[in-house]
């Protein structure tokens, strides 16, 4: 699925967690997105966590996460990085 699909979704049903994190995030629900990322335990759901405390303005949590999803915290937007992310998934 690629981002702009993801984006244009009425519901995250039927998606997969970390996709659903996204979903939610480009909704404005930071707490619904940022709880269902930290319960995936991979570096895929590790750098949505990351990306989620990136946009929080929590930097320091921030690469805490980068680091365990084996990434180095961008120099892009959020924007750039929440339609890179979706694409990788």
């Amino acid at each position: 699925m690629d981002a702009a699909a993801l984006a244009r979704r009425e519901s995250a049903e039927g998606l997969a967690p970390l996709l659903a994190a996204l979903w939610w995030d480009a909704r404005g629900d930071w707490n619904g997105a940022h709880e269902l990322a930290q319960s995936v335990e991979t570096a895929e759901g590790a750098w949505v966590h990351a990306y989620l405390h990136r946009k929080e303005g929590d930097l320091f949590n921030a690469e805490y996460w980068y680091r365990r999803a084996g990434r180095r915290q961008p120099a892009t937007t959020l924007d750039q990085e929440w339609a890179e992310i979706a694409a990788a998934l």
